[in-house]
């Protein structure tokens, strides 16, 4: 079992605490990626010109390119890790909370490409399928990354994290 300790300054962190964190690095680069992919397959194969709704009351949005997918992506992963790093600090429930709370933000995530002018319907649909994208490589894999609940059996078997025997 993963117990939380003071670290004496100059001292090293546990291995479990870098593999976490390396795993959740994976897991936003993973989001990324994704992102990455699915803004190439719309733009280059399906022929959509990506743009984001105006909320300014212009007739067109504007467009929507490579860096602000990689940035916007990147952003959202990272506050999720740190939803989710705080929840671990305050709680020994926070694979549950942040579950409870990362899935009711993307669905919340969709009322920008579903609201605003400017933009075509085949542009909404992709700027969801962006964020349900995300959302799908990164809920999951965030949640891998965290110990159940004292008491609760971990995904996969009797281990209480990933990597440790019970």
């Amino acid at each position: 079992m993963i117990t939380r300790e003071h670290r004496a300054p100059g001292r090293l962190p546990r291995p479990e605490a870098i593999h976490r964190g390396q795993q959740r690095l994976a897991a936003l680069g993973a989001a990324v990626a994704a992102a990455v992919v699915t803004w190439a397959l719309i733009e280059k194969v399906a022929g959509v010109d990506l743009r984001a709704p105006s909320f300014d009351g212009s007739a067109e949005g504007f467009d929507i390119g490579l860096g602000p997918v990689v940035l916007t992506s990147g952003l959202a992963s990272l506050g999720g890790w740190g939803l989710l790093a705080v929840l671990e600090r305050l709680t020994t429930r926070a694979r549950g909370l942040w579950t409870a709370a990362a899935v009711p933000a993307l669905v919340a995530s969709l009322g920008g490409p579903m609201s605003g002018t400017g933009i075509s319907g085949a542009n909404r649909a992709s700027l969801a399928l962006l964020h349900v994208v995300v959302g799908a490589v990164l809920i999951p894999l965030l949640h891998r990354t965290t110990s159940a609940p004292s008491g609760a059996p971990a995904p996969g078997g009797g281990s209480t994290s990933y990597g440790e025997a019970a």
